[in-house]
């Protein structure tokens, strides 16, 4: 595996140096200002190659932007409404624009409204660190108490419905608001919250749109946009639910392994992948990760390698997440499915037989918990998920000892 490290830009808080001192070969990034639906300028996109490339002292790093993620698809695109056709337009020309610079790997998602959803930003575990939580409790709150979503109660079962009663009538103002921007934060590369007038207008813009619906809207972005991406050498790898399964009553088309044959079979190309996501898919019990990249390992262009600590086994349950090494999805056989992956690649002499990999999320630690980096992206925590990873990665791959 590549080895690379997911950088929000200038005004990360983890520098071009911090990357090169953990030991990273190349870097994901997006141009997070660009707004949806717009074209990437293949100006904009050269100013971002130039940044990875250049230390703090002006010398050159030597590691370059690797992977995108993401260039984002519109929620017109999603909802097949408004600017729709000219979204993926301009999705086409910058596709073109990428590749012309020398970009070949594009994570994405088809996710309605949130990228992702967490209940708590900073949640303390045992050690005293803090993580990234989703709980069912809280987020059933927010979902009938606050949004105020009609028919939202039905959506959950009796017991959470009741403790979220509870829950709402004991939080103070101050800790309702405080989980209302977790929950609106959901934005790619963000560090602002939708508004409840934002989030209940993109609902209303979704309707009555159905899983099916939303899955063949799926299917027509893909197929106006993997001929091209095809064409110019890009590959495209779509990234799972996050969490996998429903919210707010919105369709959800990317949570398990059906949900991906299903893509990747109705449009057929070595330009229509997969993301791996292990931390995402691993928050619904029955995902199979190794045994997902053994079946869908050659459409897998892209990992990342986080792991989850389910509360239960319930499909929409409570999660946080914990160390690389430490949730629900065993890593190790994780990693050497991974390996045994990449080998067979390399057997058949595929150019693409290394597949770039990035620690994804991490808990704050040490210094890490007076930065307030980016919501699970801190740079210690990250460094330490890492060197985990690469522990069992060498381990795996030894000459001598390995299995892969």
């Amino acid at each position: 595996m590549k080895q690379t490290w997911r950088w929000f830009g200038p005004h990360d808080i983890a520098s071009v140096d911090d990357m090169l001192q953990s030991g990273v070969e190349g870097v994901v990034s997006a141009l997070h200002h660009v707004p949806n639906g717009m074209v990437w300028s293949p100006e904009e996109i050269a100013r971002r190659q130039q940044q990875i490339a250049t230390r703090k002292d002006g010398s050159p790093s030597g590691i370059a932007w690797d992977v995108i993620e993401s260039l984002p698809v519109s929620e017109d695109i999603k909802k097949q409404k408004n600017n729709w056709r000219d979204h993926i337009t301009n999705y086409k020309t910058s596709l073109e624009n990428v590749a012309a610079a020398g970009l070949e790997v594009l994570c994405y998602n088809f996710m309605p409204v949130l990228d992702w959803t967490r209940t708590d930003l900073r949640w303390q575990v045992a050690h005293g660190g803090t993580c990234m939580r989703f709980d069912i409790v809280d987020f059933a709150l927010f979902d009938i108490h606050i949004l105020e979503r009609p028919g939202a109660a039905e959506d959950f079962s009796a017991d959470v419905v009741e403790e979220a009663a509870r829950r709402y009538r004991d939080y103070d103002e101050a800790k309702k608001k405080a989980l209302a921007r977790n929950v609106t934060m959901g934005l790619p590369g963000s560090t602002e919250s939708m508004t409840l007038d934002d989030v209940r207008a993109h609902l209303a813009e979704y309707g009555e749109i159905s899983p099916e619906q939303l899955r063949q809207h799926f299917i027509d972005f893909l197929s106006e946009v993997v001929p091209v991406a095809e064409k110019l050498g890009v590959r495209m790898c779509c990234h799972p639910d996050d969490p996998p399964f429903a919210l707010l009553g919105l369709p959800r088309v990317m949570s398990t392994e059906a949900d991906y044959r299903t893509i990747l079979d109705a449009v057929a190309s070595p330009s229509n992948g997969m993301t791996l996501c292990s931390g995402s898919l691993g928050a619904r019990p029955d995902n199979d990760l190794p045994g997902m990249m053994e079946r869908l390992g050659d459409k897998v262009h892209f990992l990342h390698l986080r792991n989850v600590k389910r509360d239960s086994d319930v499909i929409a349950g409570s999660f946080y997440e914990a160390e690389h090494l430490g949730g629900d999805t065993d890593m190790v056989a994780l990693i050497a499915a991974i390996l045994k992956e990449e080998a067979k690649r390399k057997a058949a002499g595929r150019a693409d037989h290394q597949i770039p990999m990035r620690p994804d999320h991490g808990q704050d630690i040490l210094d890490d918990l007076g930065r307030r980096s980016q919501p699970g992206y801190p740079t210690i925590g990250r460094m330490k998920g890492l060197a985990e990873l690469r522990g069992v990665m060498t381990a795996l791959g030894h000459r001598q000892y390995g299995v892969a």
